[in-house]
């Protein structure tokens, strides 16, 4: 590691200073779709175009400016105890957070600071929001350096390493690591032929209702429209039948191939490069095209794990696999560690987290009789209610069409019900849920935070609970048990967490 990437311990420092100039490349971005628009509107008066083009210099001008003077009024320390962020033109303002809090290190890099080879630096701390500190930008070299720091003060292993200058500490991309999971570029083909998508027109159409004032044309007027539609509709019935069949294929066929277009561009965006491999730290994650992320998830961190699918890919046996941490990915909970793999992979993965995958033999519960039974008739019940006004306002038939989806919300949730179980074995709890998109969550009893009855008017008739298990990074519930039997499993669970010395769970 270079001289240059080393960050000096207990001494400000600012990012790097190139970071100016992307972002007066973003800025200047930002201006480009209103500057053309209204050079366009405006095209054939000089003076009026001049007077869209002025304002918006001036704006972008203003901006880096300020931009600039943010830069120069940022620095960030690392102390011996916290990494302290201090910023603010006119009022300042400082933010320290301990390394003992600090869940997840994460280096992000978007396409354009990719170029000049700089990342953002995110400290995860499990409280999201403005509680989260994040550095933008330092080069790959500190990025990975910074990483490092935080990792050794957390364990509290070699103090100097931040202030170390000969780059004689160990970067995190040379430790010993294990490829647990990846995915070339036929999965990912395969993938995104399963993430069919019509985003494409909701994308058009927001482009178009922003940039309504430039159009040629208003967007909201329906005479437009059916001029319009009515034009193409004459020239569609003047075809023969089997021009006209043929046409309606070919625009069925084109919408088909851009839904499957849309699908495969963006996974191969996102995942491009998707690469999961186990150090003696935890996990690390790559993936990303244009906006390549880097993310560390330390073993013991990892609290839950979700297996879950939809209705089509679980039909070719695909399958999604998240871990439940305090820290946030793209603003969720949850961190995915393999978006599309088969089983074999994911039970692969689930067992270097520390949990055991569900097995044939492994004994599963459903909900008690009496829970299943309200849970069925009053949902039923609401959907039939909707017969009441039909019958006064509408004709008489009409009534059965609210009593129709009310016997087949009856037979939907009788079928659903055979995929609502859970089960508890070892230390550990399943809970799987899902007609059509299966899925199942693992937890171990050691890692919750609480364990809570919950009763409503109708489950204390009933003599039935939900079981509320407390997890920081998620929740975590199963509904429909006995009240003995809810009251055995809080009971179970309290002692476990109570045996658990958390400071050892948490060391890093």
């Amino acid at each position: 590691m270079s001289e240059s990437a080393s960050i000096s311990a207990n001494m400000p420092h600012r990012t790097q200073p190139i970071g100016l100039l992307v972002s007066a490349i973003s800025i200047l971005r930002q201006m480009v779709f209103p500057l053309i628009a209204g050079v366009f509107a405006l095209r054939e008066e000089f003076s009026g175009a001049m007077l869209v083009i002025i304002p918006l210099i001036g704006v972008a001008i203003l901006s880096f400016g300020i931009a600039y003077l943010s830069w120069l009024r940022r620095t960030f320390t690392v102390g011996e105890e916290d990494i302290r962020v201090e910023s603010g033109i006119i009022s300042r303002t400082a933010a320290s957070v301990p390394y003992e809090r600090i869940q997840d290190v994460s280096l992000e890099a978007s396409l354009l600071p990719r170029m000049f080879g700089l990342v953002s630096v995110k400290f995860e701390t499990g409280a999201g929001g403005a509680d989260e500190l994040k550095l933008a930008y330092l080069t790959e070299d500190q990025g990975e350096h910074l990483r490092q720091v935080i990792r050794e003060r957390r364990a509290n292993e070699v103090a100097t390493v931040a202030a170390s200058a000969d780059g004689s500490e160990v970067a995190a991309t040379d430790e010993p690591s294990e490829t647990l999971f990846t995915m070339g570029t036929g999965r990912l083909l395969t993938f995104g032929l399963f993430e069919f998508s019509l985003a494409v027109f909701a994308i058009l159409f927001g482009l178009a209702s922003q940039f309504e004032n430039f159009l040629p044309f208003d967007i909201w007027d329906a005479d437009f429209w059916t001029e319009n539609l009515s034009g193409q509709r004459d020239q569609f019935e003047g075809l023969s039948y089997a021009a006209q069949v043929a046409s309606g294929v070919f625009a069925l066929g084109s919408l088909i191939v851009l839904g499957f277009a849309t699908g495969v561009v963006k996974v191969f965006t996102r995942e491009w490069d998707f690469r999961l491999e186990q150090t003696a730290r935890g996990f690390r994650r790559r993936r990303g095209m244009f906006t390549k992320t880097d993310v560390i998830m330390p073993t013991h961190r990892v609290q839950a794990v979700k297996l879950g699918t939809r209705w089509l890919r679980y039909r070719f046996g695909w399958h999604g696999l998240k871990f439940v941490s305090l820290a946030s990915d793209f603003g969720g909970s949850s961190h995915v560690v393999a978006p599309f793999a088969k089983r074999a992979e994911t039970d692969l993965i689930i067992r270097a987290a520390g949990f055991e995958p569900p097995h044939e033999g492994l004994e599963w519960h459903r909900a008690c009789a009496r829970y299943r039974f309200d849970s069925i008739f009053f949902d039923a019940l609401l959907i039939a209610l909707v017969a009441v006004p039909v019958g006064i306002f509408a004709p008489i038939g009409f009534i059965a069409i609210p009593l129709g989806l009310a016997l087949i919300s009856v037979a939907l949730n009788l079928y659903a019900w055979a995929f609502h179980r859970y089960a508890v074995e070892g230390g550990q709890i399943f809970s799987a849920h899902g007609l059509l998109s299966p899925a199942t969550e693992i937890v171990t009893k050691i890692k919750l935070h609480s364990v809570e009855i919950s009763q409503g008017p109708l489950s204390q008739l009933g003599n039935y609970a939900t079981l509320k298990l407390g997890l920081a990074g998620g929740s975590f519930s199963i509904s429909g048990l006995p009240l003995e039997r809810a009251r055995e499993l809080q009971s179970e669970i309290a002692n476990a967490i109570g045996q658990a010395d958390f400071s050892e769970i948490n060391k890093g």
